[in-house]
């Protein structure tokens, strides 16, 4: 079964999101499998906006927007979390390394996510600024040189683009996004669907 999380590191939502998964892949017996994209492209060929933009001007809805989340961190015990003071983080070279990263496997790729956004979404460290995400890294046990060099990559900067592309011919219009088979999940509110549907077509293939 092919089950795609779309993610950029850029999204809370994404973070929630890749804490919960194992969860669901121990339900389920399914693996996900992670989809590097750029969540600007994303909204530059939908047209859609961040909801802090999207809905800056609407009474209330930006106060609730940040209720939901404490709810979801209560509920789901994710207390590591901090909103990180230099949001919103541009994350393209982080991304374009998430990327590089992809095509050396999926252990690789993970072992990546998990500590961008340990520094992102818990250390609230400021990933826009060059020096602190090549210190990060370093003290991660990266070859900063290597991985810039392969993150620079003509090649993974195409795959990072035909990801994204790939993403919004699906339907996707935001981050997170996930995909069981050709079924389409937008939130992280929607997990326990995403959990039904594995689930579901799991049966069906029986």
């Amino acid at each position: 079964m092919q089950i795609d999380f779309i993610f950029d590191l850029a999204s809370p939502n994404a973070y929630f999101v890749h804490k919960m998964l194992p969860y669901i892949e121990l339900n389920t017996g399914e693996s996900f499998n992670y989809v590097p994209c750029l969540l600007g492209g994303i909204f530059k060929e939908t047209g859609n906006k961040a909801p802090f933009e999207a809905f800056a001007g609407v009474k209330n809805k930006i106060a609730y927007e940040r209720l939901e989340i404490q709810r979801f961190i209560q509920e789901h015990n994710l207390t590591d979390f901090v909103f990180n003071q230099h949001f919103p983080i541009n994350t393209l070279f982080l991304m374009r390394c998430a990327a590089a990263e992809s095509l050396k496997g999926t252990a690789e790729l993970k072992k990546f996510i998990d500590t961008a956004l340990h520094h992102i979404w818990e250390k609230s460290a400021n990933m826009n600024d060059p020096e602190v995400a090549a210190k990060i890294l370093i003290q991660s046990g990266y070859d900063f040189a290597d991985l810039t060099l392969r993150a620079n990559n003509k090649d993974t900067k195409a795959l990072l683009v035909a990801n994204t592309k790939s993403a919004v011919a699906r339907g996707a219009f935001g981050i997170p996004t996930i995909f069981v088979g050709e079924q389409i999940f937008f939130g992280k509110e929607r997990l326990s669907q995403v959990e039904q549907e594995i689930k579901r077509q799991t049966q069906d293939e029986k």
